[in-house]
């Protein structure tokens, strides 16, 4: 996978370049997480690179990215609920620590994680082991979770635009 994108996720995701963009949301770009040692973890990218914290926002803007922010978290939530049995519950997080630009992290989180991990933040997970290397990157054996978390994304904007009924 080209590594270009990654020094500039967001004017990467304007020009149809991210390779991580699963849709294009209302205020912002659903990507699937670069690491994948827990199955759907994905991130909502601001669509303004210059907003580096959620007060940044005018507030219907601020209020469309926490919209887009729910949504991502409920298709990956229903994407991985229906591909693994072990599947509990999603975590979202805005931190931006490392990252200069607005985007929250979606982790879903599983029965299967070892014992020690399980009930904390996924931030505890050792750095050699799941944040670095080939084993959790990215990849093609992550195409059908991809692609269930994009399906999902759709049904829930069909199922909004239909309206409070739907």
């Amino acid at each position: 996978m080209d590594t270009d994108w990654r020094r500039d996720r967001i004017g990467s995701a304007h020009r149809g370049e991210n390779p991580t963009v699963m849709r294009r949301l209302d205020a912002g770009f659903a990507a699937i997480g670069d690491r994948q040692f827990l199955p759907g973890y994905s991130v909502l990218l601001t669509d303004d690179p210059a907003v580096t914290r959620l007060s940044d926002l005018p507030r219907p803007r601020r209020l469309a990215y926490l919209t887009d922010t729910e949504r991502l978290a409920e298709a990956v939530e229903r994407a991985c609920a229906r591909l693994d049995p072990a599947f509990r519950r999603v975590n979202i997080e805005i931190l931006g620590n490392t990252d200069p630009y607005l985007h929250a992290h979606v982790w879903p989180r599983y029965d299967w994680e070892p014992a020690d991990l399980v009930r904390l933040p996924v931030w505890r997970y050792g750095e050699e082991e799941y944040w670095r290397g080939e084993r959790h990157a990215l990849a093609p054996r992550h195409d059908v979770l991809r692609a269930a978390i994009g399906e999902e994304l759709d049904l829930l904007a069909g199922r909004e635009a239909a309206g409070p009924a739907a």
